[in-house]
């Protein structure tokens, strides 16, 4: 077996052909991805930051050299992937795929400080730096499980959503005609009234905007009883999905290439 594809077992999740060495980098890279976050935390903690800023810079220097040596190293490995397995197109590929893109967002706002870019711009690229949470998704069955089951409900989800945004514009439409003389600064216009409908249909009720009138408060009760039966439909959808696939009998085995371990699909 090649260095390469030792390298690429151990990095890729699943395929072990040393479980010790993939456990091991897995583990490491779990925890310096769950420091990140807390050192992103507590770095807006402007006193403490600047009481500790030489430990948050050398750790973030660490953090981007260790994660772009794991970028590089994924990039080339990529080839021992059927899905990329050509050497210059299917690194491109590779490039391309969510992980991946993922991975170098991670490790681009470190780089990116180097050139000379506004204050305000480098402040925002600094939040780029939430993006190696969503490493942590590679090595997480839960996620695998939840984007199957977005997948094979995408289009009931969109349907449900759509019908939302659709009775959130009719109750918008009303409002505003039944609250506009009486409240024009905050019944301006339908959009105006867009704000009062989301926060309402949603159960929130922020209490920034409330209907005066008592028509307006006739629909807003009606509105509100509306809003918890409709983000029901999302909810039911997802738990639903949920249920059957972890209820779904195990389909065909099938045996890894790489590793000969077994697998269903």
């Amino acid at each position: 077996m090649t260095f390469r594809k030792k390298l690429y077992l151990i990095l890729e999740p699943g395929f072990q052909t040393d479980k010790f060495l993939e456990r091991l980098f897995e583990f490491i890279l779990v925890i310096l991805i769950i420091l990140n976050i807390a050192a992103i935390v507590l770095s807006s903690m402007h006193d403490y930051y600047e009481q500790h800023e030489e430990v948050f810079d050398a750790f973030e220097l660490f953090s981007v050299l260790f994660f772009s040596i794991e970028y590089i190293a994924r990039v080339y490995v990529a080839v021992e992937d059927q899905r990329y397995k050509d050497p210059i197109k299917g690194r491109l590929n590779y490039l391309m795929s969510n992980m991946a893109i993922i991975d170098l967002l991670a490790i681009l706002p470190f780089y990116l400080t180097f050139f000379p870019f506004d204050l305000r711009f480098l402040r925002i690229l600094r939040l780029m730096a939430l993006f190696r949470m969503f490493k942590i998704t590679r090595y997480l069955t839960a996620w695998e499980i939840f984007k199957r089951v977005l997948y094979d409900r995408k289009e009931q989800l969109m349907l449900s959503l759509l019908f939302i945004m659709f009775i959130l514009v009719i109750i918008s439409f009303f409002m505003y005609y039944a609250e506009h003389d009486a409240q024009p600064d905050k019944f301006g216009s339908i959009p105006d009234a867009m704000w009062w409908g989301v926060a309402t249909l949603t159960t929130v009720g922020y209490g920034d905007v409330v209907p005066v009138t008592p028509l307006g408060k006739l629909l807003g009760g009606l509105i509100a009883l509306i809003g918890v039966a409709i983000l029901a439909l999302p909810a039911g959808i997802l738990s639903s999905g949920f249920f059957e696939l972890l209820h779904k009998p195990q389909g065909k085995k099938h045996t890894c290439p790489h590793c000969g371990k077994d697998f269903h699909d």
